[in-house]
């Protein structure tokens, strides 16, 4: 590939993807603030668990100190959306889990998410849709 063509590919990329990912992020905190009523801070927790972390490793990913993550998972505890275990031979990990309200709430707003895209995707032709979806599968082949 010649360096003019990645350069076009590259601007393209910057121009397209970055604001589109943005777009797509703020539907995501307005469907989770608004129609959810939890704050981001607690929809960035909750993301975070489902994804195993415990409160030190949530502490480290949001760049916060352990109290303040402490306080966010009390408050999603209080909501019963999150339940903590305590490790009985190391008390200082604390394990995080979803609770049953947790993750379904989690699964609505990603199910809002991807009602709102595809009502985005339905403005583009079967032709455009082939070509972005073949583009999707060529992105991957570059991800680590």
């Amino acid at each position: 590939m010649s360096k003019k063509l990645r350069n076009q590919v590259l601007n393209e990329f910057w121009g397209s993807i970055p604001p589109f990912w943005n777009f797509v992020r703020s539907h995501i905190r307005s469907a989770a603030t608004g129609r959810f009523e939890i704050t981001v801070e607690q929809f960035h927790v909750l993301r975070f668990v489902r994804r195993g972390m415990s409160v030190s490793e949530l502490a480290v990913a949001k760049n916060i100190s352990r109290p303040a993550i402490s306080q966010a998972v009390d408050a999603l505890v209080k909501k019963g959306w999150l339940a903590r275990e305590q490790n009985p031979k190391d008390r200082r990990y604390v394990a995080l889990s979803l609770t049953a309200e947790g993750n379904a709430l989690l699964d609505e707003v990603f199910k809002d998410t991807r009602v709102w895209m595809d009502a985005l995707l339905k403005e583009l032709d079967d032709d455009e849709l082939k070509t972005l979806s073949e583009a999707m599968k060529i992105f991957k082949k570059i991800l680590p």
